[in-house]
Protein backbone atom coordinates (compact mmCIF):
# COMPACT_ATOMS: atom_id res chain seq x y z
CA UNK A 1 0.00 0.00 0.00
CA UNK A 2 0.93 3.40 -0.96
CA UNK A 3 1.23 5.86 2.36
CA UNK A 4 2.77 8.99 0.95
CA UNK A 5 3.94 10.23 -2.40
CA UNK A 6 6.03 13.08 -2.92
CA UNK A 7 7.57 14.41 -6.92
CA UNK A 8 9.90 17.10 -6.99
CA UNK A 9 11.32 19.08 -10.26
CA UNK A 10 9.11 16.49 -12.48
CA UNK A 11 7.85 17.88 -15.53
CA UNK A 12 5.21 20.81 -14.75
CA UNK A 13 5.76 19.33 -11.04
CA UNK A 14 7.70 22.10 -8.75
CA UNK A 15 6.85 19.89 -5.80
CA UNK A 16 3.92 17.74 -4.86
CA UNK A 17 2.68 15.75 -1.91
CA UNK A 18 0.01 12.83 -1.48
CA UNK A 19 -0.73 11.05 0.91
CA UNK A 20 -3.76 8.58 -0.09
CA UNK A 21 -6.41 6.69 1.96
CA UNK A 22 -5.72 2.75 2.32
CA UNK A 23 -9.00 2.50 0.74
CA UNK A 24 -10.61 3.85 -2.74
CA UNK A 25 -8.94 7.55 -4.16
CA UNK A 26 -10.37 9.58 -6.29
CA UNK A 27 -8.07 12.00 -8.91
CA UNK A 28 -9.88 14.33 -11.12
CA UNK A 29 -8.87 18.06 -12.83
CA UNK A 30 -9.37 18.98 -15.94
CA UNK A 31 -7.29 18.08 -19.70
CA UNK A 32 -3.54 18.62 -19.53
CA UNK A 33 -3.25 19.56 -16.06
CA UNK A 34 -0.88 16.80 -14.59
CA UNK A 35 -2.68 13.63 -13.99
CA UNK A 36 -0.72 11.92 -16.58
CA UNK A 37 2.70 13.33 -15.30
CA UNK A 38 1.97 12.15 -11.96
CA UNK A 39 1.47 8.64 -13.34
CA UNK A 40 5.07 9.12 -15.19
CA UNK A 41 6.55 10.22 -12.33
CA UNK A 42 5.13 7.28 -10.13
CA UNK A 43 6.74 5.30 -13.41
CA UNK A 44 9.99 6.49 -12.63
CA UNK A 45 9.50 3.90 -9.27
CA UNK A 46 8.81 1.26 -11.18
CA UNK A 47 12.17 1.14 -13.21
CA UNK A 48 10.62 3.45 -15.96
CA UNK A 49 13.69 5.45 -18.20
CA UNK A 50 14.13 8.77 -17.86
CA UNK A 51 15.80 11.87 -19.36
CA UNK A 52 16.69 15.62 -18.48
CA UNK A 53 13.99 16.50 -20.51
CA UNK A 54 11.90 15.56 -17.65
CA UNK A 55 12.81 18.39 -15.08
CA UNK A 56 10.74 21.27 -14.00
CA UNK A 57 14.42 22.91 -13.62
CA UNK A 58 17.15 22.06 -16.01
CA UNK A 59 19.65 22.38 -13.10
CA UNK A 60 18.10 21.00 -10.15
CA UNK A 61 17.68 17.02 -10.14
CA UNK A 62 14.76 15.49 -9.98
CA UNK A 63 13.34 13.61 -7.02
CA UNK A 64 10.60 10.88 -6.93
CA UNK A 65 9.76 8.99 -2.97
CA UNK A 66 7.60 7.04 -2.47
CA UNK A 67 6.75 5.05 0.78
CA UNK A 68 5.05 2.10 0.87
CA UNK A 69 3.65 -0.85 3.23
CA UNK A 70 4.74 -4.15 2.24
CA UNK A 71 4.45 -6.61 5.33
CA UNK A 72 1.65 -8.42 3.33
CA UNK A 73 3.56 -9.04 0.40
CA UNK A 74 5.79 -11.96 1.27
CA UNK A 75 8.84 -9.89 0.29
CA UNK A 76 11.27 -10.76 3.33
CA UNK A 77 12.98 -13.29 0.89
CA UNK A 78 13.60 -11.45 -1.92
CA UNK A 79 14.98 -8.05 0.71
CA UNK A 80 17.30 -11.04 2.21
CA UNK A 81 18.75 -12.39 -1.57
CA UNK A 82 19.09 -8.69 -2.80
CA UNK A 83 21.18 -8.01 0.46
CA UNK A 84 18.21 -5.02 1.60
CA UNK A 85 17.13 -3.99 4.84
CA UNK A 86 13.76 -5.06 5.60
CA UNK A 87 10.79 -3.56 7.31
CA UNK A 88 7.22 -3.33 7.15
CA UNK A 89 7.40 0.10 5.47
CA UNK A 90 9.87 0.36 2.63
CA UNK A 91 10.61 3.44 1.29
CA UNK A 92 11.90 3.49 -3.02
CA UNK A 93 13.56 7.08 -4.42
CA UNK A 94 14.41 7.76 -7.38
CA UNK A 95 16.99 10.61 -8.08
CA UNK A 96 17.12 12.17 -11.84
CA UNK A 97 20.21 14.65 -11.96
CA UNK A 98 20.85 17.56 -14.62
CA UNK A 99 23.25 15.86 -16.26
CA UNK A 100 20.96 13.03 -17.24
CA UNK A 101 22.58 10.56 -14.04
CA UNK A 102 19.37 8.42 -12.73
CA UNK A 103 19.91 6.59 -9.00
CA UNK A 104 17.57 4.33 -7.49
CA UNK A 105 17.23 3.63 -3.87
CA UNK A 106 15.32 0.87 -1.53
CA UNK A 107 15.33 1.94 1.76
CA UNK A 108 18.69 4.25 1.31
CA UNK A 109 20.68 1.30 -0.20
CA UNK A 110 21.38 2.16 -3.79
CA UNK A 111 19.79 -0.38 -6.41
CA UNK A 112 19.76 -1.20 -10.24
CA UNK A 113 16.88 -0.52 -12.28
CA UNK A 114 16.23 -3.97 -12.71
CA UNK A 115 15.27 -3.91 -8.51
CA UNK A 116 13.10 -1.08 -8.88
CA UNK A 117 10.95 -2.99 -11.60
CA UNK A 118 10.56 -6.24 -9.70
CA UNK A 119 9.42 -4.45 -6.71
CA UNK A 120 7.74 -2.10 -9.07
CA UNK A 121 5.88 -6.06 -9.93
CA UNK A 122 4.22 -6.22 -6.76
CA UNK A 123 3.70 -2.66 -5.16
CA UNK A 124 1.89 -0.72 -7.50
CA UNK A 125 -0.37 -2.07 -10.56
CA UNK A 126 -0.94 0.81 -12.92
CA UNK A 127 -3.68 0.20 -15.31
CA UNK A 128 -4.89 2.30 -18.69
CA UNK A 129 -7.29 1.69 -21.04
CA UNK A 130 -5.06 1.30 -23.65
CA UNK A 131 -2.13 -0.68 -21.29
CA UNK A 132 -3.20 -4.64 -21.74
CA UNK A 133 -0.54 -5.42 -19.20
CA UNK A 134 0.81 -8.80 -18.37
CA UNK A 135 -2.71 -10.17 -19.40
CA UNK A 136 -1.67 -11.83 -22.56
CA UNK A 137 1.32 -13.21 -21.09
CA UNK A 138 0.52 -17.18 -20.13
CA UNK A 139 2.45 -16.75 -16.59
CA UNK A 140 0.05 -14.47 -15.31
CA UNK A 141 -2.87 -15.70 -16.69
CA UNK A 142 -2.33 -18.94 -14.81
CA UNK A 143 -1.20 -17.55 -12.22
CA UNK A 144 -5.01 -15.95 -12.16
CA UNK A 145 -6.21 -19.75 -12.27
CA UNK A 146 -4.15 -20.57 -9.78
CA UNK A 147 -4.99 -17.77 -7.46
CA UNK A 148 -8.53 -18.58 -7.99
CA UNK A 149 -8.46 -22.10 -7.83
CA UNK A 150 -6.51 -22.19 -4.59
CA UNK A 151 -3.79 -24.49 -5.63
CA UNK A 152 -1.16 -23.29 -2.89
CA UNK A 153 -0.94 -26.90 -1.35
CA UNK A 154 -0.95 -28.22 -4.83
CA UNK A 155 1.97 -26.06 -5.74
CA UNK A 156 3.65 -26.26 -3.23
CA UNK A 157 3.86 -30.09 -3.61
CA UNK A 158 4.60 -30.45 -6.62
CA UNK A 159 7.73 -27.61 -6.89
CA UNK A 160 8.97 -29.84 -3.90
CA UNK A 161 8.90 -32.85 -6.34
CA UNK A 162 9.90 -30.69 -9.00
CA UNK A 163 13.05 -29.48 -7.30
CA UNK A 164 13.89 -33.15 -6.19
CA UNK A 165 13.80 -34.31 -9.67
CA UNK A 166 15.88 -31.32 -10.92
CA UNK A 167 18.26 -31.98 -8.54
CA UNK A 168 18.68 -35.83 -9.34
CA UNK A 169 18.96 -35.09 -12.98
CA UNK A 170 21.55 -32.37 -12.64
CA UNK A 171 23.01 -35.33 -10.77
CA UNK A 172 23.09 -37.37 -13.47
CA UNK A 173 23.80 -35.27 -16.25
CA UNK A 174 27.42 -34.15 -13.96
CA UNK A 175 27.86 -37.96 -14.00
CA UNK A 176 27.19 -38.33 -17.39
CA UNK A 177 29.75 -35.60 -18.54
CA UNK A 178 32.55 -37.02 -15.87
CA UNK A 179 32.05 -40.48 -17.23
CA UNK A 180 32.56 -39.17 -21.11
CA UNK A 181 35.69 -37.38 -20.12
CA UNK A 182 36.66 -40.71 -17.99
CA UNK A 183 36.20 -42.95 -20.47
CA UNK A 184 38.36 -40.70 -22.72
CA UNK A 185 40.95 -41.40 -20.64
CA UNK A 186 40.44 -44.47 -19.42
CA UNK A 187 43.48 -46.63 -21.19
CA UNK A 188 45.90 -43.61 -20.41
CA UNK A 189 44.97 -43.98 -16.86
CA UNK A 190 44.74 -47.31 -16.64
CA UNK A 191 48.40 -47.44 -18.38
CA UNK A 192 49.50 -45.07 -16.20
CA UNK A 193 48.83 -46.65 -12.98
CA UNK A 194 49.98 -50.31 -13.86
CA UNK A 195 53.75 -48.02 -14.89
CA UNK A 196 53.49 -46.93 -11.45
CA UNK A 197 51.83 -49.63 -9.09
CA UNK A 198 54.94 -52.02 -11.20
CA UNK A 199 57.50 -50.18 -9.58
CA UNK A 200 55.85 -50.74 -5.82
CA UNK A 201 57.20 -47.25 -4.62
CA UNK A 202 57.55 -46.98 -0.97
CA UNK A 203 57.89 -43.20 0.94
CA UNK A 204 61.54 -42.39 1.56
CA UNK A 205 63.18 -45.07 -0.47
CA UNK A 206 64.63 -42.18 -3.19
CA UNK A 207 66.92 -41.11 -0.43
CA UNK A 208 68.06 -44.46 0.80
CA UNK A 209 68.78 -45.39 -3.05
CA UNK A 210 70.56 -42.25 -3.90
CA UNK A 211 73.19 -43.11 -0.76
CA UNK A 212 73.74 -46.49 -1.60
CA UNK A 213 74.56 -45.51 -5.54
CA UNK A 214 77.44 -42.93 -3.74
CA UNK A 215 78.52 -46.00 -1.48
CA UNK A 216 78.58 -48.32 -4.62
CA UNK A 217 80.21 -46.02 -7.11
CA UNK A 218 82.86 -45.77 -4.97
CA UNK A 219 83.49 -48.70 -2.73
CA UNK A 220 87.15 -49.11 -3.74
CA UNK A 221 88.13 -46.23 -3.21
CA UNK A 222 86.54 -46.17 -0.01
CA UNK A 223 87.80 -49.32 1.03
CA UNK A 224 90.89 -48.29 0.64
CA UNK A 225 90.61 -44.91 2.38
CA UNK A 226 89.57 -47.00 5.44
CA UNK A 227 92.33 -49.30 5.13
CA UNK A 228 94.42 -45.86 5.38
CA UNK A 229 92.94 -44.94 8.25
CA UNK A 230 92.97 -48.61 10.19
CA UNK A 231 96.17 -48.46 9.38
CA UNK A 232 97.47 -45.07 10.35
CA UNK A 233 94.89 -45.74 14.29
CA UNK A 234 96.12 -49.32 14.59
CA UNK A 235 100.14 -49.72 13.05
CA UNK A 236 101.85 -51.45 16.20
CA UNK A 237 104.79 -49.43 16.15
CA UNK A 238 103.80 -46.45 14.65
CA UNK A 239 99.83 -46.41 15.24
CA UNK A 240 97.75 -43.50 17.06
CA UNK A 241 96.38 -46.02 19.22
CA UNK A 242 99.56 -47.15 20.20
CA UNK A 243 101.46 -43.86 20.32
CA UNK A 244 98.42 -42.69 22.38
CA UNK A 245 98.75 -45.88 25.24
CA UNK A 246 102.19 -44.83 25.83
CA UNK A 247 100.88 -41.17 26.42
CA UNK A 248 98.22 -42.60 28.51
CA UNK A 249 101.13 -43.96 31.09
CA UNK A 250 102.16 -40.54 31.18
CA UNK A 251 99.10 -39.00 32.17
CA UNK A 252 98.58 -41.72 34.71
CA UNK A 253 101.88 -40.94 36.10
CA UNK A 254 101.49 -37.24 36.16
CA UNK A 255 97.87 -37.85 38.03
CA UNK A 256 99.47 -40.02 40.85
CA UNK A 257 102.20 -37.28 41.44
CA UNK A 258 99.10 -34.21 41.80
CA UNK A 259 95.50 -34.53 41.60
CA UNK A 260 95.65 -31.49 39.52
CA UNK A 261 95.71 -33.35 36.71
CA UNK A 262 92.82 -36.18 37.32
CA UNK A 263 90.63 -33.92 34.98
CA UNK A 264 93.44 -33.62 31.92
CA UNK A 265 93.68 -38.10 32.97
CA UNK A 266 90.13 -38.08 32.14
CA UNK A 267 89.42 -36.10 29.57
CA UNK A 268 92.48 -38.01 27.99
CA UNK A 269 90.51 -41.29 28.26
CA UNK A 270 87.33 -40.07 26.83
CA UNK A 271 89.73 -39.15 23.42
CA UNK A 272 90.99 -42.06 23.53
CA UNK A 273 88.27 -44.58 23.85
CA UNK A 274 86.36 -42.00 21.61
CA UNK A 275 89.12 -43.33 18.99
CA UNK A 276 89.21 -46.74 19.63
CA UNK A 277 85.54 -46.86 19.11
CA UNK A 278 85.87 -44.92 16.03
CA UNK A 279 88.64 -47.82 14.90
CA UNK A 280 85.63 -49.93 15.31
CA UNK A 281 83.03 -48.45 13.70
CA UNK A 282 85.69 -48.25 10.70
CA UNK A 283 86.12 -51.93 11.00
CA UNK A 284 82.34 -52.84 11.01
CA UNK A 285 81.67 -49.99 8.03
CA UNK A 286 84.28 -51.74 5.86
CA UNK A 287 83.03 -54.96 6.76
CA UNK A 288 80.04 -53.67 5.18
CA UNK A 289 80.94 -52.02 1.41
CA UNK A 290 80.95 -54.37 -0.71
CA UNK A 291 82.30 -53.56 -4.04
CA UNK A 292 79.15 -55.07 -5.98
CA UNK A 293 78.77 -53.83 -9.57
CA UNK A 294 75.70 -56.23 -9.93
CA UNK A 295 73.83 -54.60 -7.13
CA UNK A 296 75.36 -50.82 -8.14
CA UNK A 297 73.48 -51.61 -11.66
CA UNK A 298 69.92 -52.60 -9.79
CA UNK A 299 70.29 -49.50 -7.62
CA UNK A 300 71.18 -47.44 -10.80
CA UNK A 301 68.21 -48.95 -13.06
CA UNK A 302 65.41 -48.48 -10.27
CA UNK A 303 66.63 -44.36 -9.59
CA UNK A 304 66.27 -44.56 -13.35
CA UNK A 305 62.96 -45.34 -13.53
CA UNK A 306 61.83 -43.24 -10.81
CA UNK A 307 63.22 -40.14 -12.34
CA UNK A 308 61.40 -41.13 -15.40
CA UNK A 309 58.43 -40.62 -13.98
CA UNK A 310 59.11 -37.53 -11.59
CA UNK A 311 60.12 -36.26 -15.19
CA UNK A 312 57.12 -37.71 -16.75
CA UNK A 313 54.48 -36.36 -13.88
CA UNK A 314 56.21 -33.03 -13.79
CA UNK A 315 57.17 -34.13 -9.89
CA UNK A 316 60.53 -34.23 -7.87
CA UNK A 317 59.62 -36.53 -4.93
CA UNK A 318 58.46 -40.22 -4.22
CA UNK A 319 55.80 -39.29 -2.43
CA UNK A 320 54.04 -37.01 -4.83
CA UNK A 321 54.49 -39.90 -7.26
CA UNK A 322 52.45 -42.04 -4.59
CA UNK A 323 49.69 -39.36 -4.55
CA UNK A 324 49.20 -39.42 -8.35
CA UNK A 325 49.57 -43.29 -7.98
CA UNK A 326 46.30 -42.82 -5.39
CA UNK A 327 44.32 -40.38 -7.58
CA UNK A 328 45.07 -42.63 -10.74
CA UNK A 329 43.56 -45.66 -8.99
CA UNK A 330 40.62 -43.59 -7.80
CA UNK A 331 39.56 -42.80 -11.12
CA UNK A 332 39.78 -46.48 -12.65
CA UNK A 333 38.34 -47.85 -9.60
CA UNK A 334 35.50 -45.01 -10.43
CA UNK A 335 35.28 -45.94 -14.01
CA UNK A 336 35.42 -49.86 -13.68
CA UNK A 337 32.00 -49.22 -11.01
CA UNK A 338 30.53 -46.08 -13.25
CA UNK A 339 27.63 -48.02 -14.63
CA UNK A 340 26.45 -49.09 -12.17
CA UNK A 341 26.61 -45.50 -10.60
CA UNK A 342 24.85 -44.31 -13.32
CA UNK A 343 21.90 -47.11 -13.90
CA UNK A 344 21.46 -45.97 -9.71
CA UNK A 345 21.25 -42.45 -10.79
CA UNK A 346 18.62 -43.55 -13.69
CA UNK A 347 16.61 -45.06 -11.57
CA UNK A 348 16.09 -42.04 -9.07
CA UNK A 349 15.47 -39.61 -12.10
CA UNK A 350 12.94 -41.85 -12.84
CA UNK A 351 11.26 -42.46 -9.56
CA UNK A 352 11.62 -38.52 -9.33
CA UNK A 353 9.72 -38.07 -11.93
CA UNK A 354 7.03 -40.63 -11.93
CA UNK A 355 6.58 -38.79 -8.33
CA UNK A 356 6.50 -34.92 -10.46
CA UNK A 357 4.33 -36.05 -12.87
CA UNK A 358 2.04 -37.46 -10.48
CA UNK A 359 1.76 -34.37 -8.34
CA UNK A 360 1.79 -32.53 -11.38
CA UNK A 361 -1.03 -34.04 -12.66
CA UNK A 362 -2.85 -33.18 -9.15
CA UNK A 363 -1.84 -30.12 -9.65
CA UNK A 364 -4.07 -29.99 -13.49
CA UNK A 365 -7.11 -31.80 -11.99
CA UNK A 366 -7.20 -28.83 -9.18
CA UNK A 367 -6.44 -26.12 -11.97
CA UNK A 368 -9.31 -27.10 -13.94
CA UNK A 369 -11.85 -27.21 -10.50
CA UNK A 370 -11.17 -23.14 -11.09
CA UNK A 371 -12.12 -22.91 -15.14
CA UNK A 372 -15.60 -22.77 -14.95
CA UNK A 373 -16.76 -21.41 -11.83
CA UNK A 374 -13.63 -18.35 -13.32
CA UNK A 375 -15.62 -18.15 -16.75
CA UNK A 376 -18.83 -18.06 -15.08
CA UNK A 377 -18.29 -15.30 -12.93
CA UNK A 378 -15.96 -13.52 -15.25
CA UNK A 379 -18.59 -13.38 -17.67
CA UNK A 380 -21.15 -12.28 -15.62
CA UNK A 381 -18.87 -9.47 -14.49
CA UNK A 382 -18.51 -8.28 -17.88
CA UNK A 383 -22.38 -8.19 -18.44
CA UNK A 384 -22.54 -5.94 -15.57
CA UNK A 385 -20.13 -3.98 -17.36
CA UNK A 386 -21.99 -3.22 -20.28
CA UNK A 387 -20.85 -6.68 -22.22
CA UNK A 388 -23.80 -8.42 -22.75
CA UNK A 389 -22.26 -11.08 -25.42
CA UNK A 390 -18.95 -11.67 -23.56
CA UNK A 391 -17.58 -14.91 -23.94
CA UNK A 392 -14.81 -16.76 -22.27
CA UNK A 393 -12.76 -19.97 -22.69
CA UNK A 394 -9.82 -21.58 -20.90
CA UNK A 395 -8.26 -23.79 -22.52
CA UNK A 396 -5.07 -26.10 -21.15
CA UNK A 397 -2.03 -27.72 -23.00
CA UNK A 398 0.54 -29.70 -21.65
CA UNK A 399 4.17 -28.82 -21.34
CA UNK A 400 7.36 -29.94 -20.41
CA UNK A 401 7.76 -29.68 -16.41
CA UNK A 402 8.42 -26.38 -14.80
CA UNK A 403 8.62 -24.54 -11.96
CA UNK A 404 4.91 -23.90 -12.52
CA UNK A 405 4.01 -27.32 -13.59
CA UNK A 406 3.26 -29.03 -16.91
CA UNK A 407 0.22 -26.76 -17.81
CA UNK A 408 0.08 -23.90 -20.34
CA UNK A 409 -3.51 -21.55 -19.38
CA UNK A 410 -5.20 -19.80 -22.11
CA UNK A 411 -7.55 -17.98 -21.64
CA UNK A 412 -9.73 -16.90 -25.13
CA UNK A 413 -11.87 -13.85 -24.99
CA UNK A 414 -14.55 -12.32 -27.37
CA UNK A 415 -16.85 -9.35 -26.76
CA UNK A 416 -18.96 -9.59 -29.65
CA UNK A 417 -21.84 -12.19 -30.75
CA UNK A 418 -20.75 -14.20 -33.79
CA UNK A 419 -16.84 -13.79 -33.38
CA UNK A 420 -15.35 -17.29 -31.68
CA UNK A 421 -13.06 -16.31 -28.59
CA UNK A 422 -9.09 -15.39 -29.45
CA UNK A 423 -6.37 -15.37 -27.13
CA UNK A 424 -6.04 -11.97 -25.51
CA UNK A 425 -2.50 -11.00 -27.56
CA UNK A 426 -4.80 -10.95 -30.25
CA UNK A 427 -7.73 -8.99 -29.08
CA UNK A 428 -7.79 -5.59 -29.47
CA UNK A 429 -6.76 -3.23 -26.51
CA UNK A 430 -9.79 -0.45 -25.55
CA UNK A 431 -12.46 0.01 -23.85
CA UNK A 432 -14.12 -3.68 -23.68
CA UNK A 433 -10.58 -5.45 -23.27
CA UNK A 434 -10.08 -2.41 -20.33
CA UNK A 435 -13.16 -4.13 -18.88
CA UNK A 436 -12.06 -7.25 -18.67
CA UNK A 437 -8.87 -6.51 -17.00
CA UNK A 438 -10.96 -4.27 -14.51
CA UNK A 439 -13.50 -7.23 -13.89
CA UNK A 440 -10.78 -9.84 -13.37
CA UNK A 441 -8.76 -7.74 -10.86
CA UNK A 442 -12.21 -7.88 -9.14
CA UNK A 443 -12.37 -11.31 -8.93
CA UNK A 444 -8.92 -11.64 -8.24
CA UNK A 445 -9.17 -8.85 -5.30
CA UNK A 446 -10.90 -11.91 -2.66
CA UNK A 447 -7.81 -14.41 -3.78
CA UNK A 448 -4.77 -12.73 -3.30
CA UNK A 449 -2.67 -9.42 -1.87
CA UNK A 450 -2.77 -7.11 -4.97
CA UNK A 451 -0.56 -4.31 -5.12
CA UNK A 452 -1.73 -0.93 -5.12
CA UNK A 453 -4.13 -0.64 -8.35
CA UNK A 454 -4.29 2.48 -10.46
CA UNK A 455 -6.87 3.02 -12.45
CA UNK A 456 -6.17 5.47 -15.49
CA UNK A 457 -9.82 6.84 -16.47
CA UNK A 458 -10.75 3.07 -17.85
CA UNK A 459 -14.41 4.57 -17.57
CA UNK A 460 -13.62 6.16 -20.86
CA UNK A 461 -16.60 5.70 -23.11
CA UNK A 462 -18.53 4.01 -20.06
CA UNK A 463 -22.24 4.70 -20.19
CA UNK A 464 -23.95 5.87 -16.67
CA UNK A 465 -25.39 3.20 -15.44
CA UNK A 466 -22.09 0.93 -15.80
CA UNK A 467 -19.68 3.76 -14.56
CA UNK A 468 -22.12 3.44 -11.63
CA UNK A 469 -21.26 -0.45 -11.34
CA UNK A 470 -17.85 -0.41 -12.11
CA UNK A 471 -17.12 2.17 -9.28
CA UNK A 472 -19.44 -0.23 -6.74
CA UNK A 473 -17.20 -2.83 -7.94
CA UNK A 474 -14.02 -0.81 -6.93
CA UNK A 475 -15.66 0.28 -3.76
CA UNK A 476 -15.59 -3.30 -3.10
CA UNK A 477 -12.24 -3.94 -4.05
CA UNK A 478 -11.12 -1.67 -2.13
CA UNK A 479 -11.92 -2.83 0.85
CA UNK A 480 -9.30 -5.12 1.05
CA UNK A 481 -6.50 -3.18 -1.52
CA UNK A 482 -5.73 0.22 -2.04
CA UNK A 483 -7.20 2.07 -4.66
CA UNK A 484 -6.39 5.05 -6.86
CA UNK A 485 -8.64 6.25 -9.78
CA UNK A 486 -8.05 8.65 -12.63
CA UNK A 487 -11.42 9.70 -13.78
CA UNK A 488 -13.53 12.12 -15.61
CA UNK A 489 -16.87 11.02 -14.71
CA UNK A 490 -18.63 12.83 -11.54
CA UNK A 491 -20.94 9.43 -10.64
CA UNK A 492 -17.64 7.87 -10.45
CA UNK A 493 -15.22 10.73 -8.37
CA UNK A 494 -18.18 11.00 -6.18
CA UNK A 495 -17.87 7.64 -4.74
CA UNK A 496 -14.06 8.07 -3.33
CA UNK A 497 -12.89 8.24 0.28
CA UNK A 498 -10.57 10.57 -0.55
CA UNK A 499 -10.54 12.84 -3.17
CA UNK A 500 -7.32 14.75 -4.92
CA UNK A 501 -7.54 17.96 -7.51
CA UNK A 502 -5.38 18.09 -9.84
CA UNK A 503 -4.44 21.97 -11.11
CA UNK A 504 -2.44 24.22 -13.04
CA UNK A 505 -1.13 27.33 -11.30
CA UNK A 506 -0.74 30.09 -13.16
CA UNK A 507 0.33 32.74 -10.69
CA UNK A 508 4.12 32.98 -11.81
CA UNK A 509 6.16 33.15 -14.63
CA UNK A 510 5.61 29.47 -15.46
CA UNK A 511 2.40 27.02 -15.25
CA UNK A 512 2.72 24.72 -12.30
CA UNK A 513 0.88 21.48 -11.60
CA UNK A 514 -0.42 20.86 -8.26
CA UNK A 515 -2.33 18.87 -6.65
CA UNK A 516 -4.90 19.28 -3.55
CA UNK A 517 -6.59 16.73 -0.87
CA UNK A 518 -10.51 18.33 -1.33
CA UNK A 519 -12.88 19.16 1.57
CA UNK A 520 -16.78 18.03 1.02
CA UNK A 521 -17.49 21.61 0.30
CA UNK A 522 -14.61 21.31 -2.38
CA UNK A 523 -15.80 18.04 -3.76
CA UNK A 524 -19.21 19.36 -4.18
CA UNK A 525 -17.87 22.48 -6.21
CA UNK A 526 -15.32 20.18 -8.44
CA UNK A 527 -18.13 17.31 -9.15
CA UNK A 528 -20.86 19.92 -9.98
CA UNK A 529 -18.02 21.47 -12.30
CA UNK A 530 -17.93 17.80 -14.14
CA UNK A 531 -21.63 17.71 -14.50
CA UNK A 532 -22.27 21.15 -15.64
CA UNK A 533 -18.86 22.86 -16.86
CA UNK A 534 -17.07 25.94 -15.19
CA UNK A 535 -19.92 27.77 -14.45
CA UNK A 536 -22.34 25.18 -12.43
CA UNK A 537 -26.29 25.57 -12.03
CA UNK A 538 -28.04 25.13 -8.67
CA UNK A 539 -28.97 21.93 -10.18
CA UNK A 540 -25.96 20.91 -11.14
CA UNK A 541 -25.24 21.61 -7.18
CA UNK A 542 -27.47 19.52 -6.19
CA UNK A 543 -26.74 16.29 -8.00
CA UNK A 544 -23.22 17.02 -6.41
CA UNK A 545 -24.42 16.66 -3.27
CA UNK A 546 -26.82 14.01 -4.24
CA UNK A 547 -24.12 11.98 -5.41
CA UNK A 548 -21.69 12.19 -2.67
CA UNK A 549 -24.27 10.92 -0.33
CA UNK A 550 -25.57 8.21 -2.06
Amino acid sequence: MLRSLSIANYALIQELEMNPSKGLNMITGETGAGKSIMLGAVGLLLGNRADTKSLFDENAKCVVEGCFEIGNYGLREYFTEMDLDFDQECIIRREISPSGKSRAFVNDTPVRLETLKDLGKVLMDIHSQHDTLNLGDGAYQLGLIDAYAATFDEMKSYQASFDSWKKSKKSLEKLQQSALELKKEADFNKFQLEELSALQLQAGEQAELESDQEILENAEEIKAKIQEVLSHLQDEEYGALRLLSLAKQGMTQLSRLAHKFNGLQDRFESVLIELKDIAVSMEDEDGDIEVDFEKLETVRERLNKIYHLQQKHAVETVEELLEIEKDLADKVFKIENLDEELEKLEKEVERAESEMMEKAAQLSEKRKTGFQPFSDELISLLQQLGMENAKVEILLSPIPPSKSGTDQVEVLFSANKGVKPQALKQVASGGEFSRLIFAIKYIMADKMALPTLIFDEIDTGVSGEVALQMVRMMQDIAKKHQVICISHLPQVAAKGEHHYFVYKDNSSDRTISKIKLLALQERVEEIAKMIAGASPSASAYESAKELLEN
